[in-house]
């Protein structure tokens, strides 16, 4: 049954973009995407359930999360289980709900399947990357190389090739953005209504991506140009990262007070130092035990590492391929920022409330790389729209017709007397006319 669903799940992949691209461009994304999905399964397979790496945690205490669900169906029926009734779903109430679903199919543990599904999900966020470089005036040609580089981005495919949570939380934060894009090219109350089972989802994934995210999709809603002066949205970016941390107001009622937990628990000395002590790959700042002290260096270690001298393990230094490759990205997208500034400064404001607000809040939180390796990765999807404006400015400017040049002026003096003798010539031996 599993290897039905593995089949299954190949053919959905071939139906979600046959249906969402028109058939020449179909017909190019189409093997990438499929490739993209081996790829992804082989992985599986050879090395995350061969254990040849070192790595991982998370998808068995998911899959065991998901037997538990299992187990409450046989007695209590089908129906979504929450943290309340079972303890530890927090923030992965969704992800181990899909998992038990797939291993009531399977009839049993269902590890190969979950994870097929993860990797569909995984490449149709590859088609939602795509759409969304076009909304931000990429053309065909830079889409499409996004599309590649996200598909086949190391941490990505290793993250996406297991039961983790990761590829279906990039799916989500970027689907809810390619919405907010959308609206701010063309409102549709449909695209609204969309995204609230994206966030809803998104709040049994990874909660405090919802507050990430709607400030985006409200601003793209409300339209900035018309409600908001640009200077006035700009300050709307400071408001929101100072927002989050000094969230205030107790109380189990407030919507707020979930986020502030989770931040003020993230933020934590005792958690910070636990986290650089596990995995190899801790870091510590001298920030007085402040969350926002060292905040320079801590953006650094958000936006830049793993750096090339770092030491750590074996996927940590496989982690520097990809960390080359967003380097490449990070300074096109500067350079598609700047092109996005003349342009669309609207769009270039929904994106920077994302991309700023999230970076700096990750900041506030790191204290080992690995965890922030892995849990950047929608910010990197998000930020490399911009990359894709760079390489279409860049394509545009090649193929810009060049002014031909004047020829030498000798040569153009010498056919200027030519074309006088030959006129004295004419008017010499022939009459003149005239009308």
């Amino acid at each position: 049954m599993e290897y039905l669903i593995v089949a299954v799940a190949a053919a959905m992949l071939g139906v979600i973009v046959q249906t969402t691209f028109a058939p020449q461009t179909a017909r190019r994304i189409l093997p990438v995407l499929l490739a993209a999905y081996a790829v992804r399964i082989i992985l599986h397979l050879l090395v995350m359930q061969a254990d040849v790496i070192d790595y991982g945690g998370d998808d068995a205490a998911y899959m065991d999360l998901a037997t538990k669900i299992l187990a409450r169906w046989e007695w209590e029926g089908f129906h979504f289980v929450t943290a309340e009734q079972l303890p530890g779903l927090y923030s992965v109430g969704a992800v181990c709900n899909l998992f038990a679903a797939i291993m009531y199919v399977c009839d049993g543990p269902a590890e190969l399947a979950c994870t097929a599904v993860v990797a569909l999900i995984s490449c149709a966020l590859c088609v939602v990357i795509h759409k969304m470089a076009t909304l931000v005036g990429a053309n065909e040609s830079a889409a499409f190389r996004l599309l590649v580089i996200t598909a086949f981005m190391p941490s990505f495919v290793l993250h996406s090739s297991d039961t983790f949570k990761d590829g279906i939380n990039a799916f989500l934060v970027v689907s809810c953005l390619g919405l907010g894009l959308s609206n701010l090219r063309r409102f549709d109350i449909r695209k609204v209504m969309m995204a609230a089972p994206l966030l809803w989802t998104l709040w049994q994934v990874r909660p405090y991506m919802v507050f990430m995210c709607a400030p985006p999709l409200l601003l793209s809603a409300l339209s900035p140009k018309r409600i908001l002066s640009l200077r006035s949205a700009a300050v709307l970016i400071g408001l929101l990262v100072t927002g989050l941390m000094v969230l205030v107001g107790t109380g189990d009622q407030l919507l707020t007070a979930p986020i502030q937990e989770e931040l003020l628990h993230a933020q934590s000395t005792e958690v910070r130092m636990f986290s650089a002590g596990s995995g190899g790959s801790g870091v510590t700042f001298e920030d007085g035990g402040a969350a926002w002290g060292a905040l320079g260096p801590k953006l650094l270690y958000t936006l830049l590492s793993p750096f090339p001298w770092t030491d750590g393990s074996l996927v940590l230094q496989l982690g520097k391929i990809e960390t080359a490759i967003w380097y490449y990205l990070l300074w096109n997208a500067m350079i598609g920022a700047r092109e996005l500034w003349r342009r669309d400064r609207r769009l270039l404001l929904v994106l920077a409330l994302f991309i700023v607000s999230g970076f700096i809040v990750y900041a506030t939180t790191v204290a080992n790389i690995g965890l922030i390796f892995r849990q950047r990765m929608p910010l990197m999807m998000i930020t490399s729209l911009l990359a894709a404006v760079a390489w279409t400015r860049c394509q545009a400017r090649k193929e810009r017709p060049r002014p031909r040049s004047l020829p030498p002026f000798h040569e153009a003096a010498t056919d200027v007397d030519s074309h006088r003798d030959s006129d004295s010539v004419r008017s010499e031996g022939s009459p003149a006319r005239f009308g």
